[in-house]
């Protein structure tokens, strides 16, 4: 048998050895054995044990963002749908409402220009909101410059002002 040839010749090999050198090779192979353990079984599960805090709170803060994003999608669904043809007159209430007169609307076909003379940012973001959310409009272009008036008379920590155009897409009307 030429299996039995290498084997042998091991074994024959192993007894020639002395007994402190036979002890030497067995505590090499068992040093050999533990560090196989610990680099193919032991390290990496220590290392998913180190890591698992992190990924933990990470997967907690994307259950959250996705639990918010629910809860939005959930009242989106809830409002009453207004009219396509009830657009126009909601971008125009909530204009006139959240930025007065620092704002102009302009209504040609299915798309409506906003025209902005320092708008303050905040109340413009509560817009913006309020034109996705109740007129069902969608910005398509946006054109702001920060109002250097505006930034200029009033100390560091004013509200910054808009000036500029800001063209939204209103919902299609129903085909009959």
């Amino acid at each position: 048998m030429p299996t039995s040839f290498p084997w042998q010749a091991l074994q024959n090999r192993w007894q020639t050895l002395a007994a402190r050198e036979r002890a030497l090779v067995r505590a090499a192979a068992a040093m050999l054995a533990l560090a196989l353990l610990w680099w193919l079984a032991l390290a990496p599960a220590l290392d998913t044990l180190r890591r698992a805090p992190v990924r933990h709170a990470q997967l907690d803060a994307q259950l959250q963002r996705m639990r918010t994003l629910q809860a939005e999608a959930q009242q989106l669904q809830t409002q009453a749908r207004s009219e396509p043809g009830d657009a126009p007159a909601a971008l125009r209430r909530s204009l006139a409402q959240t930025l007065g007169g620092s704002a102009q609307l302009n209504l040609l076909g299915e798309r409506a220009t906003v025209t902005l003379q320092g708008a303050p940012a905040q109340a413009l973001a509560q817009w913006l909101l309020q034109a996705r959310s109740n007129a069902h409009a969608v910005p398509v272009e946006v054109r702001l410059a920060r109002n250097a008036g505006a930034s200029a008379g009033a100390g560091a920590g004013a509200e910054p002002r808009w000036d500029g155009t800001l063209v939204l897409a209103l919902p299609q009307p129903p085909a009959n």
